[in-house]
C-alpha cells in the first residue's frame, strides 16, 4: 500500500515543480496516450487537473472488524482471503461476480452486480479489504457491491489505513488513479505556494503541497480536515479575486458620476412617501445612497424576502440621479411589473418632479417614438421598461443608474448591455430569491450587498398547507369560503410541456429523490419560466384553457374564472391583470407569469397545482403573491408525488415562511461539492466548498480579496503576482466564455 504515497524528495526544483502543474497529464508517469483520453474523459487534461482531482470519501481501514463481531445492518470493513470467486449470468445483461471472503472467525459472502472486470483482478487466495454495509440472508453474512481493495504483504493490519475513493471508471481502476495522483504529486513537489505567509499564518494553513499530500493520503481522519480547510480557503480566495477583479473591468478607463444623495429630489422623496420607512428600509437606502456618492462606479445587490419593500429603496437611488441632473433606467422581466413601476412609482415622482415614461415591446410604434426623443433630449429622468429597453435606439442623453429587477432572469450579456447605456453607471440588482449571506458572497463577491427581511405589511402572515391529488378538495373548499366573504383566489397550473431544459433539471431532480440546489432554483427554475411562457405550445395552452374552463364549470361556477398565461400580449396580460386587480375576476388561473410583481391586496387564496414540479423558491415566489394586505393569506400546495424526498421538501414550505430560512434549509440539503456549478462561472473550480458548512471560510476570504486588492488592484506585486497567476490559470475557461 505504500506505494500510492508521494516519495519525499529533498532535491526539487520549486520552479519546475510548480510550471508542471499545468503541462499535459501525459507528462505523469504510467499515464499513456490511452490513458490520457480516458482521463479527459473525466475533465483531467493536465498535471494541476489530476492533483485536484480530489476523493469522493474515504474507507477508514483502522477500525476492522471480524465476520464474526461485525454487526448486522452496520457499515464496516473486514479483512480476509479469497476462498472461491465466481461469474454467474443469471439473466441477459446481467453478470454478478460472487466471492467467498474469509478471515480467522468465518466467512463473508460478496456480491457485485455488474462489475465483471473483477474476474480479471481478483484472484483466489488474495488477500484483501472490503468496507460496505452487512446484511444477513441464507444463513450468511453478506455485502453488496463494496468498496475492495486488494492488500499487499507490506498493508499492517494493526496500524491500519485510511484509503482514498477518487471518482474513476472501468478504463482507470480507483487504486490506479491513486498511483497516478501519487505519481503527479511526485512529480510536483516544491511546488510554490501561492498564499501569501501572513495569510497562511492568520488562519495557521498548511503549505499547499502538504494540503494535497494529506487529502489524497491521509495517514488519519485529522489529516483530511486541516487539508480540507487550506484548499477550501484557497478556492473561495481565487473566486473573490476573480469576482471582484471582473467587477471593476467595466468603470476601468471611465469616470465613474459620484452621486449627489441630499439633494432636493431624494428630500421630497422622504417626505412625500405615504409610508414610514421600516428600520431595514432605511439602513438599505442608507447603504445604496453611500455607494452611488463614490467616484467608483457602484455594483450593489439588494436582497429582499416577498414584499419587503425593494422597489421603494430602488426609488432613492432614482431621486439621487434625478438630484445629479442625470437619467435612469430600471428593467423588469416582464411587462406586467414594469407597468406596475410605471404606475406606483411614476405617480409618486410625478408628485415631486420626476419624469417618468414606460416602455415595453407592445408600447405603440408612435408613443414609441415620442419616448425615444423625450430620453436623447434628457426630458426623461426615469424609464421604466421590459427587454425593450435593450434596443439599439433606446438612447439616453445622459444615463448614469441602472436598477435591474430579478437580475438572475436576464443574461450576462443583456444585463451588459443594459449598463452600456451609460459611462461606468450605477447599478443596483434587486432579487426576491432569498440567498443566505454565505452564497451569495460565493455567487456576487463582486457586489456590495444590502438585506431586506423583514416586511412592512403582512403581519398576520399566510399559512401553507400540502395536500396529496386525492385531498384537493379541502384546498377548493378553503377557496370558495374566502370567495363568499369578498376575496380572490389564484390557480397556478405548472406548464405541460416542458422545455428542453426543464426537462432535464426535473430528470435531475428524480434521478436524486432530492431537489435542484437552491442556485439551481433561482438560475435555472426562474429563467425556465420566462422560456417556457414564451415559447407555450398549443397544448400548453389548451390545457391551461381546459383547467380555467373546468373550474368554472364545477367549483367555481357561481364566479368569474379568468385565464392569464405567456401566450397572451402584453395588452391582454395587462387587460386580464386589471381585470383580477379590480375585482371583475374572481378566480385568476395562472402560469408562473404571476410570479413576480403582482400585486392584488384582496387575493388570499392560492392554489398551486402539481407543487413538487416547482422549485422551492420558486414556491415561495409565487405564495408572496397572496396575504398582502391586513388578513393572512392561504396557500395550498397540490402534490402529486409520494416520493418521500419531494414530500420533506414541500413540508418545508409549511414550517416556515422566512424565505432566507427556507434557502438555508434546502442548501443543508446539498451534496458536497461545487454548489455553484459551471452556470455562473463558467468553470467547475470549487470542488470542495460547501456554501453551508464553509460560511466563516467564505465571509473571510471575500475580507481578505477586497483587503488584498486596496492595497494591490492589479496583482502585480512581488507579494502577490503568484496569487494572481493562480486565480488567472483557476478562471482561465470563465475569462474565454465571458470575454474576462
Amino acid at each position: 500500500m505504500q506505494e500510492h504515497l508521494p516519495t519525499a524528495k529533498t532535491n526539487f526544483n520549486r520552479l519546475a515543480g510548480t510550471l508542471v502543474l499545468d503541462e499535459p497529464v501525459s507528462k505523469v508517469r504510467l499515464v499513456s496516450p490511452a490513458r490520457a483520453k480516458v482521463l479527459e474523459s473525466l475533465g483531467i487534461e493536465s498535471v494541476r487537473d489530476l492533483v485536484t482531482h480530489y476523493p469522493r470519501r474515504y474507507i477508514d481501514m483502522s477500525q476492522v472488524e471480524t465476520v464474526t463481531r461485525a454487526s448486522i445492518g452496520e457499515m464496516c470493513t473486514i479483512i480476509g482471503n479469497i476462498h472461491e470467486i465466481h461469474l454467474k449470468t443469471p439473466k441477459p445483461r446481467l453478470s454478478l461476480v460472487e466471492i467467498s471472503l474469509v478471515d480467522r472467525s468465518g466467512t463473508l459472502l460478496i456480491t457485485c452486480f455488474r462489475q465483471p472486470w473483477l474476474m480479471d483482478t481478483l484472484k483466489q487466495g488474495m488477500r484483501i479489504a472490503v468496507s460496505g454495509k452487512l446484511e444477513f440472508n441464507y444463513g450468511f453474512k453478506r455485502m453488496t457491491n463494496p468498496f475492495i481493495e486488494v492488500l499487499d504483504e507490506s498493508f499492517n493490519e494493526e496500524s491500519g489505513l485510511i484509503v482514498p475513493v477518487h471518482s474513476a471508471c472501468a478504463k482507470i481502476s480507483t487504486a490506479l488513479m491513486r498511483r497516478l495522483i501519487s505519481n503527479a504529486l511526485e512529480l510536483c513537489q516544491g511546488t510554490y505556494d501561492p498564499l501569501p505567509l501572513d495569510l497562511r499564518c492568520r488562519y495557521r494553513l498548511l503549505s499547499r503541497q502538504h494540503a494535497l499530500a494529506n487529502i489524497h493520503f491521509p495517514t488519519e481522519s485529522s489529516e483530511t480536515e486541516s487539508a480540507r480547510r487550506r484548499l477550501v480557503y484557497e478556492e473561495l480566495l481565487f473566486l473573490e479575486l476573480y469576482l471582484m477583479t471582473q467587477g471593476s473591468l467595466r468603470s476601468r478607463e471611465k469616470q465613474a458620476r459620484a452621486h449627489q444623495i441630499d439633494g432636493n429630489y431624494v428630500e421630497k422623496l422622504t417626505s412625500n412617501l405615504p409610508f414610514t420607512l421600516t428600520d431595514e428600509q432605511t439602513i438599505a437606502r442608507d447603504e445604496l445612497l453611500a455607494v452611488m456618492n463614490k467616484s467608483a462606479a457602484a455594483n450593489h445587490l439588494l436582497l429582499g424576502d416577498v414584499g419587503t419593500g425593494k422597489t421603494i429603496v430602488a426609488a432613492f437611488g432614482i431621486a439621487a440621479c434625478a438630484d445629479t441632473g442625470t437619467q435612469a433606467l430600471m428593467m423588469a422581466p416582464t411587462e406586467i411589473l414594469a407597468r406596475q413601476y410605471a404606475l406606483k412609482l411614476g405617480e409618486i415622482f410625478e408628485t415631486i418632479g420626476i419624469g417618468s415614461e414606460v416602455l415595453t415591446s407592445s408600447t405603440p410604434a408612435v408613443e414609441r417614438e415620442t419616448i425615444l426623443a423625450k430620453a436623447a433630449a434628457g426630458t426623461i429622468d426615469v424609464l421604466f421598461g421590459t427587454h425593450a429597453l435593450l434596443e439599439d435606439d433606446v438612447v439616453m442623453k445622459d444615463c448614469s443608474f441602472v436598477v435591474i429587477d430579478e437580475q438572475h432572469r436576464f443574461g450576462v450579456n443583456q444585463r451588459a448591455k443594459l449598463l452600456a447605456k451609460g459611462d461606468a453607471v450605477d447599478a443596483l440588482y434587486l432579487s426576491a430569491t432569498p440567498i443566505p449571506r454565505s452564497l451569495a458572497l460565493a455567487l456576487y463577491g463582486d457586489l456590495s450587498l444590502s438585506y431586506l427581511k423583514t416586511r412592512p405589511r403582512n403581519l398576520a402572515g399566510n399559512t401553507t398547507k400540502v395536500y396529496p391529488r386525492t385531498l384537493r378538495g379541502n384546498a377548493y373548499d378553503a377557496a370558495l369560503k374566502a370567495l363568499s366573504l369578498g376575496k380572490q383566489v389564484y390557480v397556478v397550473c405548472p406548464l405541460v410541456g416542458k422545455t428542453a431544459v426543464e426537462e432535464e433539471s426535473t430528470k435531475k431532480v428524480q434521478s436524486r429523490e432530492a431537489s435542484p440546489s437552491f442556485e439551481e432554483e433561482a438560475y435555472t427554475w426562474a429563467a425556465i419560466s420566462i422560456e417556457a411562457e414564451s415559447d407555450l405550445e398549443g397544448e400548453d395552452l389548451k390545457a391551461a384553457r381546459k383547467e380555467a374552463e373546468f373550474l368554472q364549470n364545477t367549483v367555481f361556477r357561481h364566479y368569474q374564472v379568468d385565464l392569464l398565461h405567456g401566450k397572451m400580449s402584453g395588452a391582454e396580460k395587462q387587460e386580464a391583470m386589471t381585470r383580477f386587480s379590480q375585482g371583475e375576476t374572481h378566480v385568476l388561473v395562472a402560469t408562473t407569469i404571476i410570479e413576480v410583481g403582482v400585486d392584488v391586496v384582496n387575493a388570499s387564496v392560492m392554489i398551486i397545482e402539481d407543487a413538487d414540479r416547482f422549485g422551492l423558491a420558486q414556491l415561495h415566489q409565487l405564495r408572496g403573491r397572496v396575504g398582502r394586505g391586513d388578513e393572512p393569506g392561504e396557500v395550498f400546495l397540490i402534490s402529486s408525488s409520494k416520493a418521500p424526498a419531494a414530500l420533506e421538501r414541500l413540508a418545508a414550505m409549511e414550517a416556515t415562511e422566512d424565505g432566507f430560512e427556507l434557502a438555508s434549509f434546502d442548501l443543508s440539503l446539498r451534496r458536497e461539492g461545487d454548489i455553484l456549478g459551471n452556470r455562473q462561472h463558467g468553470a467547475s473550480v470549487l470542488k470542495l466548498v460547501n456554501v453551508v458548512r464553509d460560511a466563516k471560510i467564505i465571509e473571510a476570504a471575500h475580507a481578505d480579496a477586497q483587503e488584498i486588492l486596496d492595497i494591490d488592484p492589479t496583482l502585480e506585486s512581488e507579494t502577490y503576482r503568484p496569487l494572481g497567476r493562480e486565480m488567472r490559470l483557476a478562471f482561465k475557461d470563465a475569462q474565454k466564455t465571458f470575454g474576462g
